[in-house]
């Protein structure tokens, strides 16, 4: 794999670019406070780009490609009296050396409010936009598909005694897609919830929340002839935990019960334990840890069905090595189970499982220049519910960034 790998044209006449603009930063660094400017470049190869399975027929061309991907934009953070304004702006161009009709623009807004008012009243307004290549994981072509996400939300909370508090949250998010052909993945997802928290001296809370997500997909699928409604609403009540176990680990909780029922297909309905824990543990100065695992429901970018209930776990470790030199690895693996829908007849059991593993390294040869490089693998093994398989891929990716 390696012997093929070769930087682009693109990448070559950058990496000179930032190793100069960083000697010459001196007279630009810290252009304010608030501000701060960096440009960064990302050169990939993937042996399977578009993940298709391994007796899928080549009529989309080679499996492996190269992509160039050169960002530019600003960070904030910004003091209000006592409120915090932060948030970033960033623009990418993200070429590829065979599939280039995948070329794209990719965008990347966020920006958050901080408030607070008087000494027992706090939260966070704000919202994100985002562009970028909808991955190929669920849904195989070589024609580009850009999807927009938008976020909007506002949440807060009121300390009415040094111990409890109780909070409230919105949250919206709109999802958009390009190809006609994924056009019923179009949706919105609102979630809005309530809470009480009880918070320890010790930095530790517990407290339990109730939540209620309703989501709407624009355009109905068609799959064995049948007309399907997608619609769905969730309910859930679960713990919120965050506890300081000891100076070294932190263990946080939001895990209860759920129902989700599909607007539709009331025999679709269907209830649990739901919810995610994640473990951070700190045994050395230099080494951390942080572990995961998950019962959940997510949306699925396929033309066959739109969610499934997932379960998995993750570990990832980051290593200190030196003040300038940083080794990160990590493992995941997630089960997916799809639910048949009734008068639909489809081939094969409708679960599959990826698995995942990543090795990096990240070196800051100077203050606010930094350069790295990391390999990956991505495999799934199950039945060809969805269309897809199984599938492997591996690849490479190398960084470089500079932040003025």
């Amino acid at each position: 794999m390696l012997s093929k790998f070769h930087l682009s044209s693109a990448s070559l006449r950058l990496i000179p670019f930032l190793l100069g603009a960083m000697y010459g930063g001196n007279a630009l660094a810290d252009i304010s406070d608030t501000i701060h400017p960096f440009i960064s470049t990302v050169y990939t190869y993937d042996d399977n780009l578009l993940r298709l399975p391994d007796n899928f027929p080549a009529v989309f061309g080679p499996r492996a490609d190269r992509a160039t991907q050169v960002q530019g934009g600003i960070t904030f953070d910004r003091p209000i009296g006592r409120q915090r304004l932060t948030g970033a702006a960033k623009v990418s161009r993200v070429t590829f050396d065979h599939y280039d009709a995948l070329d794209y623009n990719g965008k990347d807004f966020n920006a958050d409010l901080a408030w607070q008012l008087g000494n027992h009243l706090e939260g966070n307004l704000g919202g994100s936009y985002s562009q970028t290549l909808t991955p190929f994981t669920d849904f195989h072509t070589d024609d580009r598909n850009l999807r927009k996400q938008r976020r909007e939300y506002f949440n807060g909370a009121w300390r009415f005694h040094p111990s409890w508090r109780v909070r409230g949250a919105f949250n919206r998010f709109e999802f958009e897609y390009e190809l006609p052909a994924q056009r019923f993945n179009d949706r919105t997802e609102d979630t809005t919830e309530a809470g009480v928290d009880y918070l320890a001296r010790s930095g530790s809370r517990v407290g339990l929340v109730v939540r209620q997500i309703k989501g709407k997909y624009d355009n109905r699928r068609t799959v064995g002839g049948t007309l399907l409604d997608d619609d769905y609403t969730q309910d859930e009540i679960k713990a919120n935990v965050y506890w300081t176990a000891s100076g070294v680990t932190t263990v946080q909780v939001l895990a209860g019960y759920a129902k989700r029922k599909q607007n539709g297909f009331s025999a679709r309905e269907t209830s649990g334990a739901n919810g995610r824990i994640t473990v951070d543990w700190r045994p050395f100065g230099k080494l951390r840890f942080k572990g995961e695992g998950w019962r959940e429901f997510a949306a699925v970018e396929s033309n066959i069905v739109a969610n499934s209930f997932n379960k998995g776990a993750s570990l990832n470790a980051t290593w200190d090595v030196s003040a300038k030199v940083q080794a990160t690895a990590g493992v995941r693996r997630e089960r997916r189970d799809f639910e048949k829908v009734s008068g639909v007849t489809l081939a094969g059991d409708p679960t599959d499982t990826t698995r995942g593993t990543t090795l990096g390294v990240q070196y800051l040869p100077l203050r606010n220049l930094q350069v790295g490089a990391t390999a990956f693998s991505d495999r799934r093994t199950g039945s060809p519910f969805l269309g897809t398989g199984s599938y492997r891929a591996k690849g490479v990716s190398l960084n470089a960034s500079v932040q003025f």
